[in-house]
């Protein structure tokens, strides 16, 4: 084509691209010109002379990077259908292009390297070594010609170590190719790119009057404002090889990186003082030293423990730090203390292994330096040093080490300040909130890493006081005394509780939040490493008593004050003479109130003091029951004082203390005296729960509402409500219930048990079985428990739910922080504490509602590991739970059928013994299940619909949050429901690791790539047992392989791991349906086209469809047809592999090539991710392998191309 075509082309396309980039083109003229641009991208013939044309120097940036541009698609999308002259063109002017075509170093634009060098990787992708073995002598000779040429070679380097190593993104025999052909020719590489950076290096220093490496330190000189350019662009050079040598660092073998007595170690050490290249620097020796690998080869990293590396590295910090906070020396701190952090992971690593190495002299030095870090004003850093120190005082010879024990007490001085939690980024109270800036975009983003910080302190607090305990209790008295003799500074910040109380940001309390926190790590693990004669007894119990005499009225420093009587309470079990004075303090706290009388509701902190207290005393009666024992008496009239006033306690706090009494009753190991005791304790439940107004109420939701007010039309929604002692009422009934059948038991010791009477004998299985005192008076209610529970569920029928009052419309909706915790926002921090713990009247009936449901189902789940046989042979057990508890489900919504299950469904099955399974959980499971797989395809159906439709008009009535809290709802459902399944059907072997994960974990939870379930994965008698009822067999068996399609990645993989084979395992051996069978394996289809896209849901939906392909394909021929209708299958691959797996006589494939093979045959069904789908396909060919024998006459004639021509010469320079 002649010059002129080229240049009328040239000249389009740069009108076009000006079009393009113009901001005030039009959008239909931007259209049309990239529209003309991609034509010729894709059709053209001449693309190669256009492109060049374009790229010339002489035309604009952006022209010439669309030039590259054209250029780059050639070689990605041609280049197997170019004839040979045309790449021997393209190439040689390629690195014409390098050699000359570009501006100089510090002109040229950034992203005209960036493509230049892309073109040359996609060639060398394509064509090294075999057909261009001088590619890397060709890269080196373009370096010598000066620094442009050095850095755009440092890029290709880079780029191609990125390509082939990192992200391999190329085949896989061309992948390896080129990996060994880097790995042959390693040496030359490093060799090369240490010579640059050093030369490049000592020219930039020598420019700007900088000392060479070894010499002394002399006044710099100023730099010659003509020699300015010149040092600027040795130093790109520098940072480009730094860069490079990052890319190649991660992977190449160790040898190179510490060859010639670690000369790059030393280089890398030497340049973190260097202001231009520290960070490429720091980043180099932070890969360096984090390479995991064999404990010989990683020996030589030790010098890094050496004088002079370890003066480069502090002195360095030094200098960042004392800069004051400037963004890039503080990034650069943050490296050099990772830098640190990975030596001491070595050090930890390579001592008291096989390898001979001692602790280093600088041992000292080093944990320095690591304080330094550690007491930093940056919080960001002082977190990063935690794990490193856990390490160190784990650490088998270390620990023991003179030096590490004389860090410890320093280490603990450090956390009572970093336990202090300052440093909000919105505030300025505090040198951290600078750094705080730079590392959060908001006050809750701290908030959420100070917690995770704190939590890990706290481990590593009481790991050094494994190795000094005294120390830390002696640091925890101290500050604990002055905390209680300093004045009380509120700061700025106003309590809404009162006047003159703290806010959970003033100074006093961050102060009291933090010794509290210090102070029970410390004792707590004083107690586990002391003998019980070396504890300071004398000493714990003064400070007990200080803090007994303690009196504060403020809501959050009270708190505190008892967080620190629970810690120091141990001290008690050496002179229980102080326990009444401890249950004293703890009942003045759970009646506390800032104002006494008061009828404003109480806040968050008030309520939580005497939440907290009653905890406390449910844990010292937990805890400590023999020492409690004796004082019985009189903690069974302290709470029955506290019950007489119907309106002192919240219902919660009054069962709190009844709960307490029954763990002390269960030390009675009496059962007549206990079951005395409980039915005196329950006696005024009793009385209120069976009275005839009672019984009325629970069985008739219109006098439900009518009883709880929630049919009212409150004309004030904020004053106290007529009904709230009636809903009260209700409220201490199902709460002292539950209290009852959670805490009562029989003692854990037979022969204790046999001798207290609660011994009944042996179940067949052999189980022993005993009674609980509390059955007898528990059953009683359970009628009426029943009844309120089938009255609720009643209460979401369209008739009832218009019966509520105007004000209560929504009084059975969702609580508005249930719905922030299931979309994940933040509550707003201050809003937790300080603000009243229900606003309106509305809330707290939604409040009633919601807590009644979830103790209604606790009753019933802990009702059976309580009251076992007496429980599971309550006469028609199973219908009563049919008609009540799974009673109207359809209108009950996800997000209280979701407890039910989980609290309810699956402790029952759990703990009921085998002689039940066909009386109780059959008949509750089969129309359990078919209903929720009923429930949730229709849920799913309409996700799916609304996902296809996305119609802008539904968006009014169903704003997007609303629909995006339906979706999670229904995601957490069907976990639930699949959770449920598992753990009925699947037995626990080498499943528990999967199983532990909460079921509604998170959604980015890491996913293997390499999933096979576990071979051992059997099903539980109770699984078996279900499978031979054909009802619950189907329904679990459809559910499990239906929602394998179902969008919940999470729930897809658990179920396609633990529960799809076991249960078609089970029902192979009957005569499965030929479309059943073709209906389980499409499903597993269906899910690898929704879920293919994630490596670990994919590879066990592949492994699930091989099993079922192999186990099912010899008795039905009709799992072929079903292979047959896969896009894009190739017939001859797949009549192969059958033939294979129906030909029993052939040897049978290694079964990971049989996967593998497999694996191809159904890729057109294994769905892409969104950004795949429609991107334009990349072909590399294989070239001749490189193991084959070289010929001699290789260089000049073998190796033909299609075109019959010796190939290799094409790329020769």
């Amino acid at each position: 084509m002649s010059a002129e075509q080229v240049s009328g082309l040239c000249e389009q396309l740069v009108k076009a691209v000006t079009v393009i980039m113009d901001p005030a083109s039009t959008q239909r003229y931007r259209l049309e010109a990239l529209k003309f641009c991609e034509e010729f991208k894709e059709k053209c013939p001449i693309c190669v002379p256009c492109g060049l044309k374009l790229a010339e120097k002489t035309q604009t940036a952006i022209v010439r990077h669309f030039g590259l541009q054209i250029l780059e698609h050639v070689v990605k999308y041609r280049w197997n259908n170019m004839p040979r002259l045309e790449k021997v063109y393209l190439k040689n002017n390629v690195m014409g292009l390098i050699s000359s075509g570009t501006q100089s170093i510090l002109e040229e634009e950034s992203h005209i390297k960036d493509v230049l060098s892309r073109i040359v990787v996609e060639m060398i992708k394509r064509e090294w070594p075999q057909h261009w073995p001088d590619m890397l002598k060709e890269l080196d000779t373009l370096s010598k010609q000066g620094e442009t040429q050095t850095e755009l070679v440092m890029f290709i380097l880079l780029r191609l170590a990125e390509d082939v190593v990192t992200f391999q993104t190329l085949p896989t025999q061309r992948r390896r190719d080129i990996q060994q052909t880097l790995t042959q020719n390693m040496e030359k590489i490093f060799s090369f790119l240490l010579t640059a950076l050093q030369q490049n290096v000592n020219k930039y220093r020598l420019m700007v009057g900088a000392p060479q490496e070894q010499e002394v330190l002399t006044s710099p000189q100023k730099t010659d404002l003509a020699q300015e350019p010149k040092a600027q662009a040795n130093c790109r050079v520098g940072i480009a090889a730094l860069n490079t040598l990052a890319g190649y660092i991660d992977w190449v073998a160790l040898r190179h990186i510490t060859a010639d007595n670690c000369k790059l170690l030393e280089m890398l050490c030497l340049l973190l003082n260097e202001p231009e290249l520290q960070v490429g620097a720091a980043e180099c020796l932070l890969i360096a030293v984090s390479r995991k690998g064999k404990l010989e080869d990683r020996k030589p990293l030790m010098v890094l423990f050496g004088d002079v590396a370890m003066h480069c590295i502090l002195s360095a910090a030094q200098t960042a730090d004392g800069e004051g906070l400037v963004e890039k020396h503080y990034v650069f701190l943050k490296r050099l203390c990772q830098v640190l952090c990975a030596l001491g992971s070595q050090l930890c690593a390579l001592l008291g292994s096989d390898c001979n190495v001692e602790t280093p002299a600088n041992f000292g030095k080093y944990l320095e330096s690591f304080l330094a870090f550690t007491t930093h004003p940056s919080q960001f850093l002082r977190s990063s040093t935690q794990i490193p120190w856990g390490a160190l005082f784990r650490h088998e010879v270390l620990s023991r080490d003179p030096l590490l024990l004389a860090v410890v007490p320093k280490y603990l001085r450090a956390c009572m300040t970093n336990l202090v939690k300052v440093g909000f980024p919105s505030k300025a109270d505090s040198p951290s909130c600078e750094y705080s800036r730079f590392d959060f975009d908001s006050d809750e983003d701290f908030n959420a890493f100070f917690n995770s910080f704190r939590a890990q302190q706290g481990e590593v607090i009481r790991m050094a006081c494994r190795l000094d305990p005294l120390t830390g209790f002696q640091m925890a008295g101290e500050w604990l005394k002055y905390q209680l003799t300093a004045p009380v500074d509120t700061g700025p910040t106003n309590s809404k509780t009162g006047e003159g109380l703290c806010s959970i940001f003033s100074p006093s309390f961050v102060q009291w939040d933090a010794m509290t926190f210090f102070s029970e790590s410390v004792i707590s693990q004083m107690f586990r490493t002391m003998d019980k004669d070396e504890i300071p007894v004398n000493d714990g119990i003064d400070l007990l008593q200080i803090v007994l005499n303690f009196e504060t009225k403020d809501p959050l420093i009270l708190s505190c004050v008892l967080t620190n009587v629970s810690a120091l309470f141990p001290f008690v079990t050496y002179r229980p003479e102080y326990l009444p004075q401890v249950l004293s303090k703890l009942f003045a706290s759970v009646t506390f109130e800032v104002v006494e009388e008061s009828k404003a509701p109480r806040t968050r902190a008030v309520k939580n003091v005497r939440r907290h207290a009653c905890s406390s005393i449910i844990k010292m009666c937990r805890d400590y029951p023999q020492l409690v024992l004796p004082n019985f008496e009189m903690l069974y009239n302290h709470v029955k004082q506290l019950l007489s006033n119907e309106l002192l306690l919240t219902q919660m706090e009054k069962c709190a203390l009844m709960e307490a009494l029954v763990l002390i009753s269960n030390q009675f190991k009496d059962y007549e005296r206990q079951k005395a005791f409980l039915e005196e304790l329950m006696a005024p439940v009793a009385g209120l729960w069976l009275s005839p107004e009672m019984q009325r109420v629970l069985s008739d939701p219109e006098a439900f509402i009518s009883y709880v007010g929630a049919d009212n039309k409150t004309a004030d929604p904020v004053l106290e409500d007529p009904s709230g002692l009636n809903r009260s009422r209700i409220s201490f009934c199902v709460y002292t219930i539950l209290g009852v059948v959670k805490r009562a038991r029989w003692p854990a010791a037979t022969e204790e048990a046999k001798a207290g009477g609660f011994f009944l004998g042996y179940l067949p299985s052999g189980t022993p079985m005993y009674r609980n005192p509390c059955t007898e008076q528990v059953l009683k209610l359970f009628d009426n428990l029943l009844a309120l529970i089938r009255t609720h569920n009643n209460l979401y029928t369209p008739e009832m739910v218009a019966r509520l009052g105007d004000t209560f419309a929504k009084a059975l909706d969702m609580l508005e922080v249930e719905k922030n915790a299931i979309l994940g926002l933040p509550q707003p921090l201050l809003d937790l504490y300080d603000s009243p713990v229900y606003k309106t009247v509305l809330e707290r009936m939604q409040g009633f509602f919601c807590t009644l449901y979830d103790n209604c189902f606790h009753i019933l789940g802990n009702a059976g590991p309580s009251m076992q046989q007496d429980f599971y042979t309550v006469e028609g057990l199973a219908t009563q739970l049919l008609s009540s508890a799974f009673n109207n489900l359809n209108n009950i919504p996800d997000y209280r059928l979701r407890p039910m299950l989980r609290v309810f469904v699956k402790p029952l099955v759990l703990s009921c013994p085998a002689e039940y399974y066909e009386t109780l959980v059959c008949p509750v499971l089969g129309p359990l299940f078919t209903y929720l797989h009923m429930r949730l395809s229709q849920k799913w159906q309409v996700i799916n619909q609304r996902n296809m439709l996305c119609e802008d008009d539904a968006a009014d009535d169903n704003p997007e949050s609303q629909e995006m809290l339906e979706e999670q709802l229904v995601r957490m459902l069907t976990r639930e429901v699949m959770d449920l399944a598992t753990v009925c059907c699947v037995s626990k072997k080498g499943v528990e690791q999967n199983t532990t994960a909460a079921v509604d974990g998170d959604d980015d939870e890491a996913m293997a790539t390499e999933v096979t379930p576990p071979a051992n994965a059997e099903l539980t008698e109770l699984g078996k047992c279900l499978m031979k009822q054909e009802d619950v067999c189907t329904a679990v068996l459809i559910t499990a392989y239906t929602s394998l399609s179902w969008k919940d990645t999470l729930s897809c993989q658990r179920t396609t791991t633990q529960l799809c084979w076991p249960l078609l395992k089970q029902v192979l051996p009957g005569n499965l349906l030929p479309d059943a069978v073709s209906w389980f394996f499409t499903s597993v289809l269906k899910g690898l086209q929704v879920h293919g896209q994630h490596d670990g849901c994919m590879a066990a939906l592949v492994h699930l469809a091989f099993q079922i392909y192999e186990a099912l394909r010899p008795r039905y021929g009709e799992l072929k047809a079903v292979m047959e209708q896969i896009p894009d299958i190739q017939l001859d691959s797949l009549e192969q592999f059958d033939s294979k797996l129906l030909n029993p006589t052939l040897q049978k494939v290694a079964d990971k090539r049989r996967k593998d093979h497999f694996k191809r045959l159904i890729s057109g069904c294994i769905g892409k991710p969104i950004g795949e789908q429609f991107r334009k396909e990349v072909h590399i060919r294989n070239l001749p392998s490189l193991f084959k024998k070289v010929k001699p006459s290789l260089e000049t004639d073998v190796l033909e191309n299609e075109d019959g021509e010796g190939f290799n010469v094409l790329f020769e320079p």
